[in-house]
């Protein structure tokens, strides 16, 4: 979810959407660092779409025993599942691992008001496998969707990455992006982390626009799997270190710049937010590697040190999709 113009409708939505915090809250933290729940009677959620991304979810783990074995990650034992400060709100985590994927997880939202889908895989540095990215957010009126297989590398300055993993699969994106269109100004800053077969739409709810989207995310989902069972281990140190840092560099622009924290922050507060999106949405960031976003992304410096909140200080942004059918980027005539 790397861009302005989602992040804006996000907390539109959410600013009309959530209701006044009751004073009691129905999650703790606990001095072990444990999610700890109290026992609450089931609150019958009403849906807000026809659709619940629950079968989202079911299809990938299913797919993905179907290609790998499919182990419990560590971090399931620390994230489970949560009532939200609305006492309405249900917030669910799942985390595998397998041989190639190092974090394999999900977290839906359900609620009231809205659905909330974010789904992600990520390989193992011994492999420069693309990061799988499903980011989906519903309410009875809108849905604001980001589906994309994320290069490890620049698919613009590296040619043979682009040609390894994305010319075989543009008829596929090309198909699934004139069914759902784009979807207004992305950054020129969040760009950079997406390819040329990216889906980046917003539509109103509708069962049939559900059904397609649906489509879209099985059909990406089984392409990455097979680039993934195809995936060669690399032995090169250098190119090892290179995955690595590439996947330590997204992690660290995620954590810290992606719009989901605002609905997390309104729905859990803001310690368990930042705990989260740093240590479950986006782990690894302390394993991976020892540079911090400032290393990476100076620019976002500020003269006490800090980092700079706004979520572009480029001030450009594309309108229109910035890559032509041959997957070829032309945002250079595109941005304004």
């Amino acid at each position: 979810m790397d861009c302005c113009s989602f992040s804006s409708s996000l907390s539109l939505s959410l600013s009309l959407m959530l209701k006044p915090r009751p004073p009691l809250m129905t999650i703790n933290y606990n001095g072990n660092s444990q999610w700890s729940k109290r026992k609450k009677k089931r609150h019958c959620l009403l849906q807000v779409s026809a659709i619940s991304y629950q079968n989202f979810i079911h299809f990938a783990l299913d797919e993905t025993k179907r290609h790998t074995l499919l182990l419990p990650s560590p971090l399931q034992e620390k994230y489970g599942s949560m009532i939200a400060m609305d006492e309405q709100t249900r917030l669910e985590m799942l985390s595998f691992e397998t041989p190639k994927i190092r974090l394999l997880r999900s977290m839906s939202i359900e609620g009231e008001a809205m659905q909330v889908l974010d789904f992600a895989a990520f390989p193992k540095p011994e492999f420069d496998l693309p990061i799988f990215c499903g980011n989906f957010f519903t309410t009875a009126n809108m849905n604001i969707v980001v589906l994309d297989l994320n290069p490890l590398h620049d698919v613009t300055s590296r040619r043979d990455y682009k040609e390894k993993y994305y010319d075989c699969l543009l008829p596929l994106g090309l198909k699934y992006t004139e069914l759902l269109p784009w979807g207004g100004k992305l950054t020129s800053e969040s760009i950079k982390f997406f390819s040329p077969i990216v889906i980046w739409t917003k539509f109103s709810s509708s069962n049939s626009k559900h059904e397609v989207l649906y489509s879209a995310f099985m059909e990406y989902y089984k392409a990455w799997l097979e680039l993934m069972e195809q995936a060669v281990e690399d032995t090169d140190p250098s190119q090892i270190t290179c995955n690595l840092e590439a996947q330590h560099r997204y992690l660290t622009w995620r954590a810290e710049k992606d719009p989901g924290h605002g609905v997390l922050k309104r729905l859990i507060g803001e310690k368990l937010a930042k705990d989260l999106l740093r240590n479950f949405l986006f782990s690894g960031i302390d394993e991976l590697g020892s540079k911090t976003f400032l290393d990476y992304f100076p620019e976002y410096g500020i003269e006490d040190g800090t980092i700079n909140e706004k979520r572009s200080i480029i001030g450009k942004g594309f309108e229109n999709r910035p890559w032509d059918k041959n997957g070829e980027f032309i945002g250079n005539d595109l941005r304004n």
